[in-house]
C-alpha cells in the first residue's frame, strides 16, 4: 500500500518533468500522452485506495517519505497521511485532473505550447495532492502554495493576453493575503500546542481547553497586542486558518478573484473550480475540524461567511452573461454552501458536497468548452442560442450537469440527482443546528438554490433554446466537439446523475460513523443527524420549492417571455447594474487599495527615491562634483601671465605660512 500511495502522488510530478523539461525534445503529441496515461494509472490507484480505506475496513495510512526539519522543539518529517478524507480526495482529484487531461488533447489541439499546457496541469494535480496528503501543517502549507503557484502560471497560460496576465496576478495577490492568515494560524498551533504535527495537535486538543464553567486563565499568547487566555487564542487560531481557506476557496471579501480566473483555458476552469484550489480551504476545515469544534464563535464565522458567500454569488450569477462567469459564480455560491455545512458542524455533509459538486461542476465547465469550441471561441450568450440541435450531446451533457446543480429530486425518496442529496443535507443540517446564526444561514442557502436555479436555467435557455443570435457565418460552422473531447462529459455525467444516491449514507448517512473512522470530527454530526431526519415536511420541500420557482421564472423570462428581461433591467437599472457590476467590490478594492499603493509607490519614487536618496545620495554628490569641477575648469585660460600670478599668490601664502610657524 505504501508504493500505491507514493505512486498517486509522484506520477503527476513525474508527467510535469518529462513534459515541462523534454516537451520541445519529444513532442506535444507525445507530452500529452505521457501526461494523460500517468494520470490514468493515478486515477485506477486512487479508486483503489478508496475501496480500500474508505469503504474497507483499513485503517489510516502514514507513509513516511524522508525526515524534513528538526530544529529544537520543532521537529517535522515529510509523511503522507491516508485516511477517508483523503482516499475521498484523491478521488475528487485524479478523477477530474485525468478527464481533464483527456479533454485538453482535443480542445488544446491547435495550441503551439500544449507541453507546457499539460507539465502545468500535471503540476497542479501534484501540489494539490501533496496538501490533501500532508501529515503536518507545514507539508500542506507547501501544497497550499504549490496549487497558488499553478493557478498563477495556468491563469496566465496565454501570457500575450493583458487581460490573463492581470487575472493571474490578481489571484496570485488576492490568495497571498488569505496566506498571510494561513501561516499566522500555523505559527499559532505551534505555540499553542508545541507542535504542527496534526496527530499531536488532535491528542493535545482534546484537553487543551479548561473545563465548562471554569475561570479564564491567563494569557498564553499575545496577537496583534491582545493577551489572549486559551479559548480566545484557539478561536484566534482558527480564524487566521479560515482566512486561509477564504483566499483559495474565493470566500465573501477574498473571492474578487475566481470570476476573472475564467481568463485561463476552459480545461484550468474545470480543474481550479471543481477538484483542486477552491476545494483547498474546504479540505483545510474539515482536515482542521478537531479544532475547529472546540470554538463555536470560529464556527459561527464560518457559518456566516459561507451563507452570505452562498448568497451573494446567486445574486451576481443573476445578470452575469459570460457562460464561463455565470458557471464561475455557481462555484462561488456552492463552496459557500460547503462552508455553511462545515460551520453548523455537518463535516460530512461539506464533504459530501465537495464530492458530488466535483462531478457536475466539471461537467458544466468542460460542456461550455465543448459550446465555446463548437462556436469558434464566443462565451457571450448573447450571441448564442438555438445551438440544441446543432450540438445536441453538448446540449444534454449540459442539461445533466444543470438538473445536478439545482438539485433536481423529490424529496423523501431516494429519486435525485448529485446535488439533490448533497445540497438538501446541507439546508437540513442548517436548520436542524443549533448555532445562534442557523436561522438567518438557512434562509440564505434557500434563497440562493432559488437564485441558483434560476441562473443555470437562463444559461440553459439563452444557449442552447430560441432563436440563433450568432451570425450566420458562426451558426454555419457550429459543430460538435470531436470524441476526445466528449468521452469525459459521459463519465462525468454519470457521476451527476448517480454519485448522491449511491453515496449519501456512507457520507451523511447510516454508515458515516463507519465510514469517516475518525477522519472528521463526527460527535457533533451525531446530534445533527438525529434531528436532520426529524425536519419539518416543509424544511424538506423548501430546496424543491426553490428550484421549481427558479425554474419557472427562467422559463417564463427567457422562452416564454424574452422581453421582460429588458423591461425589468431598464425599470431596475439601479438594481441591475449594481449586480452586473458584482456588487462593485472591483471599484471598491480598487479604490481602497490599488489606487492608494499606487499613489504611495508613485510618492516614495518620486519624492522618497527621486529627491531624498537621488538628490541627497548619488546624484547629489554627482552634480557638487560637476559644480566644483566647473569652477576648476575656469580657472584653466591659456594665458601665461594667469599661471604666473596664481604661482606668485602660491609662494606668497607658503612664505607667510612658513613665516607664522616660525615664529610660534
Amino acid at each position: 500500500m505504501d508504493t500505491i500511495i507514493k505512486a498517486i502522488v509522484f506520477l503527476p510530478l513525474i508527467g510535469f518533468l518529462i513534459a515541462g523539461l523534454l516537451g520541445t525534445q519529444i513532442g506535444a503529441k507525445a507530452s500529452e500522452y505521457v501526461t494523460s496515461g500517468l494520470m490514468l494509472v493515478a486515477l485506477a490507484l486512487s479508486w483503489f485506495v478508496f475501496f480500500d480505506v474508505a469503504l474497507g475496513h483499513e485503517e489510516m495510512i502514514k507513509v513516511s517519505v524522508l525526515h524534513w526539519i528538526q530544529s529544537g522543539s520543532f521537529d517535522v518529517e515529510w509523511a503522507f497521511r491516508v485516511d477517508t478524507l483523503t482516499a475521498v480526495m484523491f478521488v475528487v482529484v485524479n478523477t477530474v485532473s485525468t478527464l481533464v487531461h483527456i479533454y485538453s488533447i482535443g480542445y488544446m489541439h491547435h495550441d503551439p505550447h500544449r507541453p507546457r499546457f499539460f507539465g502545468y496541469l500535471s503540476l497542479f494535480t501534484f501540489a494539490m495532492l501533496m496538501l490533501i496528503t500532508s501529515d503536518n501543517l507545514l507539508q500542506m502549507f507547501f501544497g497550499w502554495e504549490g496549487v497558488g503557484l499553478a493557478s498563477y502560471l495556468l491563469i496566465g497560460f496565454w501570457y500575450k493576453k493583458p487581460s490573463a496576465n492581470a487575472a493571474a496576478i490578481k489571484a496570485f495577490i488576492v490568495n497571498r493575503v488569505g496566506d498571510f492568515g494561513f501561516s499566522l494560524g500555523i505559527f499559532c498551533v505551534f505555540v499553542l500546542f508545541g507542535s504542527i504535527n496534526l496527530e499531536t495537535v488532535f491528542a493535545a486538543a482534546q484537553s487543551y481547553l479548561p473545563p465548562e464553567g471554569a475561570e479564564a486563565g491567563e494569557a498564553v499568547i499575545t496577537l496583534f497586542g491582545m493577551h489572549l487566555d486559551k479559548a480566545d487564542a484557539l478561536t484566534a487560531t482558527c480564524l487566521l486558518l479560515f482566512m486561509g481557506a477564504m483566499g483559495k476557496s474565493a470566500q465573501f471579501l477574498l473571492h474578487t478573484w475566481l470570476p476573472d480566473a475564467m481568463e485561463g483555458p476552459t480545461p484550468v476552469s474545470a480543474l481550479i473550480h471543481a477538484a483542486t484550489m477552491v476545494t483547498a480551504g474546504v479540505f483545510l476545515v474539515a482536515r482542521m475540524s478537531p479544532l475547529f469544534e472546540l470554538s463555536p464563535d470560529a464556527l459561527t464565522v464560518v457559518t456566516l461567511i459561507g451563507a452570505i458567500t452562498a448568497f451573494f454569488a446567486a445574486t451576481v450569477g443573476l445578470v452575469q452573461n459570460d457562460i464561463k462567469r455565470v458557471i464561475a459564480y455557481s462555484t462561488c455560491s456552492q463552496l459557500g454552501y460547503m462552508f455553511v455545512a462545515l460551520g453548523v458542524g455537518a463535516y460530512g455533509a461539506a464533504i459530501f458536497h465537495l464530492f458530488t459538486h466535483a462531478f457536475f461542476k466539471a461537467l458544466l465547465f468542460l460542456g461550455a468548452g465543448s459550446v465555446i469550441h463548437a462556436v469558434d471561441g464566443e462565451q457571450d450568450m448573447r450571441y448564442m442560442g438555438g445551438l440544441r440541435t446543432h450540438i445536441p450531446v453538448t446540449y444534454w451533457m449540459m442539461f445533466i450537469g444543470t438538473i445536478a446543480l439545482t438539485g433536481v429530486g423529490i424529496p423523501g425518496t431516494v429519486i435525485g440527482t448529485a446535488g439533490f442529496f448533497s445540497k438538501d443535507a446541507i439546508i437540513e443540517s442548517t436548520f436542524a443546528s443549533h448555532s445562534v446564526v442557523s436561522g438567518i444561514a438557512f434562509a440564505l442557502l434557500v434563497i440562493a438554490a432559488l437564485f441558483t436555479s434560476f441562473y443555470s436555467w437562463r444559461l440553459t435557455f439563452m444557449t442552447f433554446h430560441g432563436t440563433p443570435r450568432a451570425s450566420h457565418e458562426v451558426m454555419h460552422h457550429v459543430h460538435e466537439s470531436p470524441q476526445v473531447m466528449l468521452v469525459p462529459l459521459y463519465i462525468l455525467a454519470l457521476g451527476a446523475l448517480v454519485a448522491g444516491f449511491l453515496f449519501h449514507d456512507y457520507f451523511f448517512g447510516h454508515h458515516y460513523a463507519e465510514f469517516w473512522q475518525g477522519a472528521l470530527f463526527t460527535s457533533a454530526e451525531n446530534e445533527i443527524l438525529e434531528e436532520y431526519h426529524h425536519v419539518p415536511l416543509w424544511v424538506k420541500w423548501s430546496p424543491f420549492v426553490a428550484m421549481a420557482l427558479g425554474l419557472f421564472t427562467a422559463w417564463y423570462m427567457y422562452i416564454r417571455s424574452p422581453e421582460t428581461p429588458k423591461y425589468l433591467a431598464r425599470q431596475h437599472r439601479g438594481l441591475y447594474q449594481f449586480l452586473l457590476n458584482k456588487w462593485y467590490f472591483d471599484e471598491l478594492y480598487d479604490f481602497l487599495f490599488v489606487r492608494t499603493a499606487k499613489r504611495l509607490g508613485t510618492f516614495l519614487w518620486k519624492e522618497g527615491d527621486g529627491r531624498v536618496i537621488d538628490g541627497f545620495g548619488p546624484n547629489g554628490v554627482a552634480a557638487r562634483v560637476l559644480d566644483v569641477t566647473d569652477r576648476v575648469v575656469r580657472l584653466q585660460t591659456g594665458y601665461l601671465y594667469h599661471y604666473a600670478f596664481v604661482m606668485l599668490i602660491g609662494i606668497a601664502a607658503l612664505v607667510t605660512w612658513m613665516m607664522l610657524g616660525s615664529s610660534f
